[in-house]
């Protein structure tokens, strides 16, 4: 049997370490990993999606977009929110990405046309163009607001400041990829790490006059916001942007098929060392613009498109130490210290173990030499042990039985196959300060309560101070105390106190992001903040009676499955838990959460859904429903104010239940209708 918790547990885990590589990339411009590395983890999740179905199912990565934006130019809110990418890493991602597609769209035999293009590394903007004139330029910043970096990007001549042309949308607005090619980094690259270092650089000065120094240039690939759309493929936008003197990459072309698909990565792969600018895939889209609207978008990115990835890097060093770190969850990881070497172009001294399991299945050693490999980790990863050179008096590594706290570590037995969990875990909670300690950093991180200042040295400082041991401290610090301390003075006292306030105003989605439920990460967080809707809601988990109930209407929730509950029920079933996130209620003010549409067909009502529908899948009915302001339960109950019933195989009981109950109807005839209408 599989043991589902074990892997849906590995799964979940992986995705939260993107964020942090995901602000010195996109916010700070100065990643510390190239993009190949980063992509190592998603490389391992689409191998765990390819392995084990009911991932498949139930979850989805939480791709991260972008980081928030700086404080250097004016911030403004994007037309249409700019996501990022899933990624595939092989011919099975790309198989399962078309399968999923024709699912969605409820597609059998018919072929779907991709439109592919390079992936260029470099940096995301987008172009607004009234009337055919370029009035605002924006970064990506966190892909809801962008930073106004109109100026700079005015300074590439290349991009047209007016479009003359009589069939120009009124409203237009322009996707790009901003870079500096090969030949012209290596006139500056005594400045820069690497060319994306260098063009994000460039793209944030405040002195335009600056960044018209540096030899900018870019490739149009997409659109947001158009009025009226006037086009009927990606292909045919492009073919019509480049008669308007955009850039488009000359290596875009459509193609049809998964060997189409290989054919095409393989043929760039060879070629890519050879172009003037750096790329780390390919994407491939829907080419059909009616299809890539039927399939719309998750939270964080399109349905319709996916980066195909090319392979990492690796290297060769020794293992001088392991040691073993306490996450905020629990979760005990082993940390190979190895000898520096570097792995493109960064230097490497730490690499990720993972798990107990994984040093057994591996065999790894302390003074082995190994091959590592980076990813989109905090740390790299250790791939494999060079037995060859490994010395006679070498031994096993033991794996610590018991926590830095001292506390007995377990592994989680599953509840579906009865089999060990590969991670060790504490179970102390708070009562382990390293677990204590770790969840502060989770809750003053820019992600959750976002307090700049109160970074992870200050709360290792004012821990061993005693000045705060839970999250309420944060809102009753003794500045007092503070003030005589070593590098604290009435202004940076003054900023934190500043901050502090600031954070005390949080929408319900990064409250909820914040308390650190386990397997619940920011997207996850988003959907339980729009089903709860407000506070008040949110606080009827509190209590046992309640709390069934709840958790029964969520398990429909497109992205929240049965991990995600059952952690839900465990992190409310610990008194203290719920004690905690009542201090922090008192002292918060938490903003209803609403995304959806109030102008919608079915704004502010309760819908379920039962059988199979002729013309699109269940999914893309219940994200129909959802996109018109409907709100999608997982239960019968007499708060339900429609039950949509397909035509193929619906649950009888349910029909029974809602006619008893009197809830309306709606069979896939008249859903049909009511879409159309």
């Amino acid at each position: 049997m599989v043991d589902k918790s074990k892997i849906i547990d590995i799964y979940k885990k992986k995705v939260k370490n993107l964020i942090k590589h995901n602000k010195l990339y996109f916010s700070k411009d100065s990643p510390i990993i190239s993009d190949a590395e980063f992509d190592k983890l998603k490389i391992e999740i689409f191998e765990l999606e390819k392995k084990y179905s009911f991932l498949k199912k139930k979850f989805s990565i939480n791709k991260i977009v972008g980081s928030p934006p700086s404080n250097k130019f004016k911030k403004i809110n994007h037309l249409i929110p700019m996501l990022s990418l899933s990624n595939a890493f092989n011919k099975s991602n790309m198989e399962d990405f078309i399968k999923k597609v024709k699912n969605f769209l409820n597609f059998n035999d018919e072929r779907i046309e991709l439109f592919v293009e390079p992936k260029i590394d470099g940096i995301s903007a987008t172009l607004i163009y009234e009337k055919g004139k370029l009035i605002r330029g924006l970064s990506r910043g966190d892909g809801v607001v962008g930073e106004d970096i109109l100026e700079n990007l005015k300074t590439i001549t290349s991009i047209p400041k007016k479009i003359d042309s009589k069939d120009v949308p009124d409203l237009l607005e322009i996707r790009c990829e901003i870079y500096i090619g090969k030949k012209d980094f290596l006139k500056i690259k005594d400045n820069f790490a690497n060319p994306r270092n260098a063009a994000g650089g460039s793209l944030r000065q405040k002195n335009s006059s600056e960044t018209s120094k540096i030899p900018l240039q870019y490739f149009a690939y997409g659109f947001g916001a158009i009025k009226p759309l006037i086009f009927k493929t990606q292909s045919e936008f492009l073919e019509r942007i480049g008669i308007w003197n955009f850039s488009t990459n000359p290596l875009s072309e459509i193609i049809n098929g998964l060997e189409e698909v290989e054919n095409k990565h393989k043929e760039i792969d060879r070629i890519r060392s050879s172009l003037d600018y750096d790329i780390d895939g390919l994407v491939f889209k829907v080419n059909d613009l009616n299809l890539q609207k039927r399939l719309g978008n998750t939270s964080s990115s399109p349905r319709w498109a996916i980066a195909y990835k090319f392979s990492a890097e690796k290297a060769l060093t020794k293992i001088n130490d392991i040691i073993i770190q306490v996450g905020r969850t629990g979760a005990i990881t082993p940390v190979a210290k190895v000898e520096p070497v570097t792995v493109g172009g960064v230097v490497v001294s730490n690499a990720t173990l993972h798990n107990e399991d994984e040093i057994e299945r591996k065999d790894i050693r302390i003074g082995d030499t190994v091959t590592i490999q980076r990813a989109g980790d905090v740390i790299p990863q250790v791939v494999s042990v060079d037995l060859s050179k490994r010395k006679k008096n070498s031994k096993k590594y033991l794996f610590p039985k018991n926590c830095l706290c001292g506390s007995e570590t377990k592994k989680e037995l599953s509840k579906n196959t009865k089999k060990q969990d590969a991670v060790r875990r504490c179970f102390k909670g708070y009562d382990c300060k390293f677990i204590a300690k770790e969840k502060l950093k989770h809750i003053v991180s820019k992600e959750a309560f976002n307090i700049d200042g109160f970074g992870k040295k200050v709360i290792e400082q004012f821990w061993e101070l005693g000045l705060i041991k839970e999250p309420p401290d944060i809102f009753k610090l003794d500045y007092d105390k503070i003030i005589n301390l070593e590098g604290w003075g009435e202004l940076s006292i003054r900023n934190l106190k500043k901050a502090i306030n600031k954070s005390q105003t949080i929408s319900l989605d990064k409250f909820i992001f914040s308390i650190g439920i386990r397997h619940i990460g920011q997207e996850n967080a988003k959907i339980l903040a729009g089903f709860f809707g407000s506070i008040k809601e949110f606080s009827k988990i509190f209590e046992l009676k309640n709390r069934e109930k709840l958790l029964k209407n969520l398990v429909d929730l497109d992205g929240i499955g049965e991990t995600q509950i059952e952690s839900i029920k465990n992190f409310f079933s610990n008194k203290t838990n719920i004690r905690i996130t009542k201090e922090l209620i008192d002292k918060l003010s938490i903003k209803n959460f609403s995304l959806r549409n109030n102008d919608g067909k079915f704004s502010n009502k309760k819908l379920m859904f039962t059988g199979g529908f002729k013309n699109m899948s269940r999914s893309e009915a219940k994200a129909i429903a959802e996109t018109n302001g409907g709100k999608v339960l997982g239960s019968i109950s007499s708060k339900l104010d429609f039950l949509v019933v397909g035509s193929s195989k619906p649950t009888q009981k349910k029909i029974d239940q809602a006619k008893q109950l009197k809830i309306k109807i709606i069979l896939e005839k008249e859903w049909n209708k009511i879409l159309d209408g």
